[in-house]
């Protein structure tokens, strides 16, 4: 409501009127018309998977016509697809109370007998085959495609075959393509302007696969999950399927447990089991205002290191910072403090990943005089930035580009670049700066 209380405020102060003067006036197929364009313009429609019992294909399925995805569109969108027959069971349940939508997709010749592994198995391009043939549209064939060529990749990495070798045991089966087509579907109806994540909760334990028992995550998720941050050992089983997994690598525009928007709907989509924590995928769908969420501005979150010392020699300062960054530090920086007692004194401050914050503290126990540290999580935000190569009169600069709301707002040479080219040319570094100002004019 606060949007909506918001944009009429500013359409009626471009009339010239207030909300009392208003009723009744002529106004009002203006007010409709301005109130969409800005809602359009400035308020962006979030998906949020909160993934804290993982995520199946299934669960995913579930949680989005419980969002409200008409169950006759899905299942007549999966007709276009020629495969074998097929039956999908829609229907509401509980988990610990919680009640959601379970999907379960059954194919007649399991009931006789047969396991998952030997359902139908394709190749990738006989998936891709499947697809481009079907009378889905393009968006749904698209996303569908990304979904499977990213698991086809980590099956492809996880058993040392060329790419296109790949003959799949668990995407091959039908329920799987109906798990991953489905969630396209899904998600081309719900049509969000931004997909988020919470960190994806993996399980624990062991999972038998095709080709042995393996440790959760089982390999090829893992695979997926490379670059997203992932939590396990709440529940002693996988909570996160190679389908689940790759679902969000397709779809997810970024991955974080702050939620800035003001949810609408919420969905539950149940899955297998029914344990202490609740075997539950959670979406949400909401809103948020476009300048909280520019594309150009990269939010990510990381952990900020910081102790005092006043005890130890300066010299061995750039050594610990050079083992820092080596340590995967993203920054690392010194500010002189005063401390109690009076006491002149360095703080180091470091910013870095969770999974290299115990290396991190390793460096600081072992090589600074520090007794302590304090830790805590912040948010990083950043400039989309790209490199561009300048031609100079002395030679080629690379220079940095930043941008906001699609907008080049600075630019700025490497300084290695224009310190080489200096020694080479036997000039200072401020004229090799300077150069780049006159080609500007």
């Amino acid at each position: 409501m606060c949007h909506r209380r918001r944009l009429l405020s500013i359409y009626f102060q471009i009339i010239g009127l207030n909300n009392k003067g208003f009723k009744g006036c002529c106004h009002g197929r203006n007010l409709v018309k301005f109130i969409q364009y800005l809602w359009r313009k400035y308020v962006v429609k979030i998906l949020y998977y909160d993934c804290f019992s993982g995520i199946s294909g299934d669960m995913n399925l579930g949680a989005m016509i419980d969002l409200g995805v008409p169950q006759g569109l899905l299942v007549g969108e999966l007709k276009k697809l020629k495969i074998n027959a097929y039956e999908i069971a829609v229907y509401r349940d509980r988990r610990r109370g919680i009640e959601g939508i379970k999907v379960d997709v059954s194919v007649p010749s399991r009931s006789a007998g047969h396991g998952h592994h030997d359902a139908e198995r394709r190749a990738f391009k006989d998936i891709v085959g499947l697809i481009n043939e079907s009378g889905l549209s393009d968006a749904v064939k698209k996303k569908s495609l990304e979904i499977f060529t990213i698991i086809a990749e980590a099956e492809a990495k996880v058993h040392g075959h060329p790419f296109d070798d790949v003959h799949f045991h668990e995407i091959g089966a039908i329920d799987s393509i109906v798990d991953i087509v489905g969630a396209a579907v899904c998600l081309n109806y719900l049509k969000a302007d931004r997909i988020l994540s919470s960190p994806v909760q993996v399980g624990g334990g062991f999972v038998k696969c095709n080709h042995g028992i393996f440790p959760v995550p089982a390999p090829a998720t893992a695979e997926i999950l490379k670059g997203i941050p992932m939590k396990s050992g709440s529940v002693p089983f996988e909570t996160t399927t190679p389908t689940g997994a790759a679902i969000l690598a397709a779809t997810v525009n970024f991955f974080t447990e702050n939620i800035h928007f003001i949810p609408e709907k919420i969905g539950y989509g149940l899955g297998q089991r029914d344990t202490e924590i609740p075997n539950v995928l959670r979406v949400f769908l909401g809103q948020m205002d476009e300048a909280a969420f520019d594309e150009d501005v990269e939010t990510q979150e990381a952990c900020l290191v910081e102790c005092n010392i006043d005890d130890m020699n300066p010299e061995l300062y750039g050594s610990v910072l050079d083992a820092l960054f080596e340590k995967g530090a993203y920054d690392a920086f010194l500010t002189p403090v005063i401390m109690k007692k009076s006491r002149p004194a360095v703080t180091v401050s470091i910013l870095c990943d969770a999974e290299h914050l115990k290396g991190i503290e390793e460096i600081l126990w072992l090589q600074t005089t520090t007794l302590g540290l304090r830790a805590s999580r912040v948010m990083k935000k950043m400039l989309r930035r790209d490199v561009t190569v300048r031609t100079t009169k002395y030679g080629d600069i690379s220079v940095k580009n930043a941008y906001f709301r699609g907008r080049k707002i600075k630019s700025k040479p490497e300084y290695e670049d224009c310190k080489k080219l200096a020694g080479e040319k036997g000039v200072s570094v401020k004229e090799i700066y300077d150069s780049l100002s006159s080609e500007d004019e």
